[in-house]
């Protein structure tokens, strides 16, 4: 029986997600900004009677109905990270709220094509100045929050912003919105001034096409994560080469999984005729693949292997 402690071999599991980022606090102030502009929509369409304001004010609500579950994902990842109910932390909470806002992205997108193939089978008196005034309203509100959100995946953040579920899941709902008012303003200004106001109703059409195209990829890539899919193949191949570069090395089985954002765990099994400690073989795996959790396997080769006189 052995005496040593087996302290320095003992770790946790949070993997950095019990700290505070900049896409949590970022998500937030859009949250924020969000929910007062839906909250004076919505009061000002219904005192001043306006449907293109109360309109507005919902649309935007069920964006910040969003935008909430990415706000509440971040603090619940960060407060229950060292829970030890979770087997690898709680970085999947960040993949699971993606999907859950990247659904109710693509409802709203449906619902768009939906009123708006109805408008364009029933046409309605449009308010041209009035929804033109909504639209850049709600345009300046969503280039603001754009700017907060700094841009997904930019350099001068977090280097886990670009694997972030979450904050990709927010910076999409605000991205939709705005392309809506984008493309609102450009159909109601042709509707005004060139007589087509069949327009509107088209231009909702192509954005919920580009929405649910957005929403679809977002689905995709936070189901491998929920699903544990294999890490992508330029993962998987830098941890193949960096062992099989020393000696007679061979990976015979090999797992890696996404824990959180651009951070995975792996499992490998080695076969060689002379087995490195497993010491030896992490400091053989690359630092930047993000490997937070790796658990070694070796196999002596069956062959007799004969040492050299």
């Amino acid at each position: 029986m052995h005496t040593e402690s087996v302290e320095r071999w003992v770790h946790n599991h949070t993997f950095g997600q019990d700290e505070k980022k900049s896409a949590e606090r970022r998500t937030l102030i859009v949250s924020v900004v969000t929910i007062l502009t839906m909250i004076v929509e919505i009061g000002a369409g219904i005192v001043f009677g306006s449907m293109a304001l109360l309109a507005d004010g919902l649309h935007m609500g069920s964006h910040a109905s969003a935008l909430a579950i990415s706000v509440f994902a971040y603090r619940y990842t960060r407060t229950h990270a060292t829970d030890a109910r979770f087997n690898f932390g709680t970085g999947k909470v960040s993949s699971l709220a993606a999907f859950a806002s990247a659904t109710m992205l693509a409802l709203i997108a449906l619902a768009m094509a939906w009123e708006s193939i109805g408008r364009l089978l029933s046409p309605v008196v449009i308010r041209f100045d009035q929804a033109i005034l909504v639209a850049v309203f709600g345009l300046i509100i969503n280039g603001v929050s754009l700017a907060v959100l700094g841009g997904h995946g930019s350099d001068r953040h977090d280097h886990h912003d670009h694997h972030d579920h979450n904050f990709r899941s927010a910076y999409l709902h605000v991205l939709a919105d705005a392309l809506t008012s984008v493309l609102a303003i450009f159909a109601l200004l042709f509707g005004k001034y060139l007589g087509q106001p069949w327009l509107d109703p088209f231009m909702g059409l192509v954005g919920a096409t580009l929405v649910v195209r957005w929403s679809w990829g977002l689905l995709r890539s936070s189901a491998r994560v929920l699903l544990d899919l294999q890490a992508p193949d330029a993962v998987r191949g830098a941890i193949r080469t960096s062992i099989e570069s020393e000696g007679d090395n061979r990976v015979s089985d090999l797992h890696v999984w996404s824990v959180g954002p651009g951070i995975y765990a792996a499992e490998i099994a080695i076969v060689s005729s002379r087995p490195l400690d497993p010491d030896d073989y992490y400091k053989l795996l690359p630092g930047e693949l993000g490997l937070v959790h790796v658990t070694v396997e070796t196999h002596r080769c069956a062959a007799d292997v004969r040492e050299e006189p």
